[in-house]
């Protein structure tokens, strides 16, 4: 039998509800509150054989493009209140759509959304390469707090060696790396890019995208597609070779053996393998994921068509993925359900079969640009087909634009048919797999001002990334993940029908590991008529 506890307040005070929960912050597991001028009391004591249902687990993020502006902010130089104005209307629209993850993209060109000793102030975001923001303020530091707000996760995106895109028009800064260092730049096309063959290249953005990671609380470090560039081609129509022939000499003088093609692989492999093992020595609970092109190799599978990206972009995505060298993998599988040389589903189950290492798998899926902009519902069928793959555990979206104008009703569909249930962000054992405590709860009420309340907190150091608040009403459990800066939840209106007949509380980590709830029923006694006094 659990033991009564005394009620520490009687009434809450109505002029200030925040003052209110300083009195229970003394931390009493639970505590019975009396209705004013009434004989029930009401409360909730700890149970131990009540079992609150699991809640889903599915990452679901967004990418946010800053290149050419395509997604935040939407063009250069705007004023810093509606840079932030733009950005909390993308965090708010990931929350309503229940989504649990940004990736931001912080170094599109060798340059940077943030204040880096490295590399200058990106044009995208102030329209003059190498000018902070004025008034002064950090993109990145402010999204994360307004990030954490709502229970979305941080990860910041990086493009390891594109330096210069063609949708920057401004005057390029003598600090960026095309005037430094002039010697590690090649042109290509449209496009200047940092050889990642030079040794000097791959040291300096590996400490770009370190000098973040340690400097930030980011949940994620993310890299995309683009190593070797794109093939481009002449006016004549040939495909135009990467000039990176010095490079390659260099590596043969020094006693090199491999081909040009197994040579490039090998300089991004080499990118990729020592940027995982960087991350995990710095600090082994940040997440690293890659984003490559979504076909590996034409004819994996068989029936499969389309871009060589081992042969063309050098990227040997297959072995990064068996090595185990991310903690995720988001191909980007931009392509219908029905076209048989790029089948969403079967380029989908492909990738899962190789994940000999159980990685979390969750599939890039665009939102425009594709057959999916005329037929939105292609989204939610492809979303579906993700939940019917027993290794697949989330999804990215590529075009929150799209998401945040609600084009074609894209968001709409989303709410209403693939994210309309909260979910927990999958975890990543590999990690830790050390629980949260259970928490410490209150409760308070005050029936004249109609208000009721559950305050609670962790013995922990390690603040909780998200709590999951259960509900059993009316006989039926409801499940709602709250964000790890909220440790109070309010009921208002008519109290005594509203009081759930259970509620469960229980922590959530940074990698996702969920702690033991503590689980209450509601209690309610009957005593004497409180007598007036004169």
């Amino acid at each position: 039998m659990p033991t009564p506890v005394a009620p520490l307040v009687e009434k809450i005070p109505r002029s200030s509800r925040d003052r209110w929960f300083a009195f229970l912050s003394a931390a009493i597991v639970f505590l019975s509150v009396m209705g004013v001028r009434a004989q029930t009391r009401y409360g909730y004591v700890e149970v131990k054989d009540v079992a609150a249902p699991v809640v889903p687990r599915e990452f679901r993020a967004a990418w946010v493009a800053t290149v050419g502006n395509i997604d935040w902010p939407s063009k250069p130089g705007l004023p810093v209140t509606q840079q932030k104005a733009e950005m909390i209307a993308i965090l708010n629209r990931l929350q309503q759509l229940k989504m649990n993850a940004i990736i931001l993209q912080v170094r599109p060109t060798a340059d940077a959304l943030y204040p880096s000793k490295n590399e200058p102030w990106s044009w995208y975001l102030t329209g003059n390469m190498g000018q902070p923001p004025n008034p002064y303020y950090d993109p990145i530091a402010f999204t994360i707090v307004e990030a954490r707000k709502r229970g979305i996760e941080f990860h910041a995106w990086f493009n390891p060696f594109r330096a210069r895109h063609p949708s920057c028009k401004g005057k390029v800064s003598a600090s960026h790396i095309t005037r430094k260092r002039p010697d590690l730049v090649r042109r290509y096309g449209s496009l200047e890019w940092l050889d990642p063959g030079h040794p000097e290249v791959q040291s300096h953005s590996l400490n770009v995208i370190l000098d973040v990671m340690k400097r930030y609380d980011v949940d994620g470090i993310h890299i995309d597609d683009y190593f070797y560039p794109y093939p481009e081609k002449t006016r004549g129509g040939k495909l135009m070779p990467f000039p990176d022939q010095s490079t390659y000499a260099r590596y043969r003088r020094l006693g090199g053996k491999l081909s040009v093609s197994d040579w490039r692989r090998d300089n991004v492999n080499r990118f990729v393998k020592r940027l995982y093992l960087s991350i995990k020595k710095t600090k082994p609970w940040v997440k690293f994921g890659i984003s490559p092109f979504g076909i590996w190799r034409p004819g994996y599978p068989k029936q499969i068509k389309g871009m060589d990206a081992y042969e063309t972009l050098y990227a040997n995505a297959l072995l990064w993925w068996q090595k185990g060298w991310v903690d995720y993998f988001a191909p980007q599988l931009y392509w219908p359900i029905d076209s048989p040389g790029q089948s969403f589903p079967v380029l989908l189950n492909w990738w899962s079969a190789q994940n000999l290492r159980n990685r979390h798998l969750w599939p890039g899926i665009s939102v425009w640009g594709t057959k999916m902009d005329r037929n939105p519902r292609e989204v939610v069928n492809q979303i579906a087909a993700t939940r019917r793959q027993p290794k697949v555990h989330g999804q990215v979206i590529y075009g929150m634009n799209g998401l945040l104008t609600n084009s074609l009703g894209i968001a709409s569909l989303l709410a209403k048919h693939s994210y309309n249930v909260d979910v927990l962000p999958p975890a990543m054992p590999w990690l830790g797999r050390k629980q949260p405590p259970k928490p410490r709860m209150s409760f308070g009420l005050d029936l004249a001002a109609k208000l009721a309340g559950f305050h609670w907190k962790i013995a922990s150091t390690k603040p909780a990334r998200h709590w999951v608040l259960q509900q059993k009403i009316k006989g039926k459990w409801k499940s709602k993940v709250l964000p790890g800066t909220q440790k109070t939840f309010f009921i208002r209106g008519e109290l005594v029908p509203q009081l759930p007949e259970y509620i469960a509380i229980s922590a959530v980590d940074r990698n996702g590991i969920q702690g033991p709830p503590i689980v209450a029923r509601k209690s309610v006694t009957v005593g004497a008529p409180v007598r007036k006094t004169k």
